[in-house]
């Protein structure tokens, strides 16, 4: 093992079609130089067109997987997706408590892009009421701003209210990100705007709006490669630009994940 590697963690469901969830993230962090290690929250049954169904860990199972990994060496970085049950959320607020495990990019993923509900109700309660206040990073995207906040987010203007009334509930941070973002106007949109709100410091990350088939994970993606360069010590305004850029090339190639760009290869210091 590269003593120079650092070890990056997601906690996540298993897509077994390998285009979003775990397998992602851990393509992710190989690209952005980090060694990958995993726990499952929950085996879904889906392929590229949609989610069937899906059976959940207990909080057992979870910190079960989670114990013997931090005896192996310090996790670097951690990115938290599906987190299907109350239990599931609260058990990974107890370890975050207990160990040493670092501030994690939590992608609050409440549905899958077919629809899909993903998060119980009683878990998007505890999300915020016990795991938030925890996060170095929350990723919501329009709908998961929507629902957290109770908006309706039509523009940039929506995105910055809800990016403070989420950190207010106890995130340091918040990217909302505006690819979901409804256009008034009916026409096609020329570029996409994100939002982070990093401790009430606000940047704003501009780019072309890529008219691509769509392609699944992007979310995982961004997040899970947000954290593979947090664990390097990299800036979180350079490891969300270094994530964007590779979301970009990805989107761009719409067939699955070749080559990163250029800048996303300077961050990961490859």
């Amino acid at each position: 093992m590269d003593a120079k590697q650092p070890i990056a963690l997601t906690i996540a469901g298993l897509d077994p079609s390998g285009g979003a969830g775990i397998i992602a993230d851990v393509r992710t962090f190989v690209h952005f130089g980090a060694r990958p290690a995993a726990a499952i929250t929950s085996l879904t049954f889906q392929n590229s067109q949609r989610v069937f169904g899906a059976i959940h860990e207990s909080a057992e199972s979870l910190r079960a997987q989670v114990l013997p990994l931090l005896e192996e060496g310090r996790i670097a970085g951690l990115k938290i997706g599906m987190l299907p049950t109350a239990d599931l959320v609260v058990e990974v607020a107890r370890l975050l408590a207990e160990t040493d495990l670092p501030a994690p990019v939590i992608d609050p993923v409440l549905q899958s892009g077919s629809g899909y509900e993903l998060m119980e109700k009683e878990a998007v309660d505890a999300l915020v009421t016990d795991l938030m206040s925890w996060a170095r990073l929350l990723t919501p995207n329009i709908h998961e701003a929507e629902v957290l906040t109770g908006l309706e987010i039509s523009d940039e203007a929506g995105m910055r209210q809800a990016s403070a009334i989420i950190r207010a509930m106890g995130v340091p941070a918040v990217l909302v990100k505006g690819g979901h973002l409804s256009h008034q106007s009916g026409e096609r949109p020329t570029h996409a705007i994100d939002i982070l709100d990093n401790d009430g410091q606000v940047t704003v990350f501009t780019g072309e709006w890529i008219d691509s088939p769509p392609v699944r994970g992007t979310g995982c993606m961004l997040s899970s490669a947000i954290a593979a360069c947090l664990a390097r010590g990299i800036s979180l305004e350079e490891s969300v630009q270094a994530g964007k850029d590779f979301v970009a090339a990805t989107i761009r190639h719409a067939g699955g994940v070749t080559s990163l760009p250029a800048d996303a290869q300077s961050a990961a210091g490859n």
